[in-house]
């Protein structure tokens, strides 16, 4: 497939890559070309402008998270249709993780034969671009650095010097000299760019920096670069990842997606993925709906809840609505600012304010970052929903930048991931489980180190079908997946229907109280069946004493060493709870 395309690259970060980027987006755009942005490495605000400023969905190309054939694939399957594939750096060319480069700007390049424009930042510069440019030729042959645009010019003078000594001592051409422009800045703040939905002017800017560009930069030079490339190969397989299944044979469902300034932080492939397992996308706004829509589940997303704090607590008809429905059992996937939502309280310098209050935990901002980079994680028994990519995997791959941390963490809390890499919640968990909600500061990306859509997806679905159980109830109803199968829970774990009993289902419960059950355990656990088999009434702890007085001798049969073994309120409710029985008056 002859496609155009080239990567937008620089020598260090903060040379002006993005606002280069943008502009060339825009002004081929301008030019009636269908252009398709894509940004490699783990990003959200950047892929917003390069989104707005080509009018399409922007793609992340992430050589950590994803493989080589994924990252073929996503390149492939949606540059197809466009012109020209546009790919924005990060950092350096030969910035990475890894130290033989591997997951390096200069790595994409070379997996996706990519012509590598490099912007440099010139200030203060003459004679000593050369080497510059030089070095970077010569630190890897096999990228093709095909041409440079000369950023941040002092004036004519200087652009004409910096010419003459790149065509004296290279052989790299100049495609553009952009000079400093204080008006082609975007806002920064603590997490990088504002997003583009912030910025009332935002389509006015780009559509400046665009014309700006254009003015600076000889766009048919650089046309000439994107086209002279080898055809792309044809990737193995049409899909990015294989854990994506399209859904046609179910009803759809319906997620509620927190879409405004407050949250915005989503992957395009994610959202798109969602669409395929089988649910309809339902937007709503955190700071102007005063309820939610009706839907099956929510994903809350990342973004700035710390910035529009005040707002947010003002809807206070939607936190509490989004608080009943977590309280009744509504399924929620939440990232690090949708956490943050669901805490009580969120703490940013003097002021607090009230959050959702669906979470035992509250907020605190921080001025610098507590969790920052690339995470990896292990499920532990508390994850209420598969999000391994693939059978063979083990962990779940992801990325964090968060300044917040949680403090005044409720007791009982269960987590479903331990942290192998990263900070997440306290450097050894992530991901609070409480009833049907799952919130973490890792940022997942399915077909990409998680498949968390298809795994969350199911478990609404899950909990869709137990909703009518759930209506009947005393109490709230949760699902819990024992084996893949949905199994109903109230909200203190124990079964809702008594015939859904199974060892596999003990095993379950016991891991997300993190108990590891032994044969003492499965004794009372058998007794506690067999007992209520026959008297149709739970055993009470005198009955278990005696009846372990004999099976045990005295020094076990008695009621303190059945506490050690059920730490979590003894044999009469831990273990009942693990042996599928109803609470009883007596075991409060």
């Amino acid at each position: 497939m002859m496609m155009a395309r080239f990567l937008v690259s620089a020598a260090h970060k903060s040379s002006g890559k993005t606002t280069v980027t943008l502009g060339l987006c825009a002004a081929l755009r301008a030019q009636g070309l269908v252009v398709q942005p894509f940004k490699k490495g783990p990003d959200y605000i950047d892929p917003m402008w390069l989104g707005r400023a080509s009018g399409r969905a922007c793609y992340n190309l992430d050589p950590f998270l994803m493989t080589q054939e994924q990252i073929r694939v996503c390149f492939a399957r949606n540059v197809a249709g466009a012109d020209i594939g546009i790919v924005e750096g990060n950092k350096g060319l030969y910035d990475g993780l890894a130290l033989d480069g591997s997951n390096s700007n200069a790595a994409l390049a070379q997996m996706l034969d990519l012509p590598v424009v490099l912007v440099l930042d010139a200030r203060g510069m003459t004679r000593g671009i050369a080497p510059l440019i030089l070095g970077y030729q010569a630190f890897d042959p096999r990228i093709r650095i095909a041409g440079v645009v000369l950023n941040r010019l002092g004036g004519a003078r200087h652009e004409s010097k910096l010419r003459a000594v790149i065509e004296h001592y290279t052989d790299v051409k100049v495609l553009g000299a952009v000079a400093q422009d204080p008006t082609l800045a975007l806002v920064e703040r603590h997490l990088g760019l504002m997003p583009d939905q912030e910025q009332g002017d935002a389509a006015h800017r780009v559509q400046m920096i665009g014309e700006r560009i254009a003015a600076q930069v000889d766009l048919a030079a650089v046309l000439q670069v994107a086209r002279d490339v080898a055809p792309l190969p044809t990737p193995e397989r049409t899909a990015q990842s294989p854990h994506m299944p399209t859904s046609t044979a179910q009803p759809r469902l319906r997620i509620g997606l927190a879409r405004d300034k407050a949250f915005g932080f989503h992957y395009p492939d994610d959202l798109q993925a969602l669409v395929r397992s089988g649910a309809e996308i339902v937007p709503f706004d955190t700071l102007q709906d005063p309820a939610l829509p009706e839907v099956d589940g929510l994903f809350l997303g990342g973004g700035f809840p710390e910035v529009f704090a005040a707002p947010l607590q003002a809807n206070a008809s939607l936190r509490a609505d989004i608080r009943r429905a977590i309280d009744a059992g509504m399924p929620v996937y939440a990232e690090c600012g949708g956490l943050m939502y669901l805490t009580r309280r969120l703490r940013w310098k003097t002021q607090s304010h009230d959050m959702v209050g669906a979470l035992p935990v509250d907020a605190v901002m921080h001025e610098r970052p507590v969790g920052r980079g690339y995470v990896e994680l292990q499920p532990t028994g508390a994850m209420p929903w598969p999000a391994l990519c693939g059978p063979s995997a083990t962990t779940v791959r992801g990325h964090e930048f968060h300044y917040s941390s949680l403090e005044n963490i409720g007791p009982g809390l269960h987590f479903a991931y331990k942290v192998l890499r990263g900070h997440g919640i306290d450097g050894e968990r992530d991901g609070i489980v409480h009833r049907n909600v799952l919130a973490c500061y890792a940022h997942l990306r399915s077909g990409a180190g998680s498949d968390w859509v298809a795994g969350f997806v199911a478990f609404v679905r899950a909990c869709k079908a137990t909703r009518a159980h759930a209506a009947s109830a005393t109490t709230p109803a949760q699902v819990l997946l024992v084996e893949g199968l949905p199994v109903a829970i109230d909200v203190e774990g124990y079964l809702a229907n008594l015939d859904d009993w199974s060892e596999a289902f003990a095993r379950r419960r016991a891991e997300m109280e993190n108990l590891q059950l032994s044969d003492l355990h499965w004794q009372v656990i058998r007794y506690l069946r067999a007992y209520f088999d026959e008297h149709q009434v739970q055993a009470q702890v005198r009955a278990m004493i005696r009846h372990f007085a004999q099976v045990w001798g005295p020094e076990r049969g008695n009621n303190h060493f059945l506490h050690e073994l059920f730490p979590i309120g003894g044999p009469q409710k831990q273990g009942n709870r693990l042996a599928g029985l109803l609470r009883t008056k007596g075991e409060h």
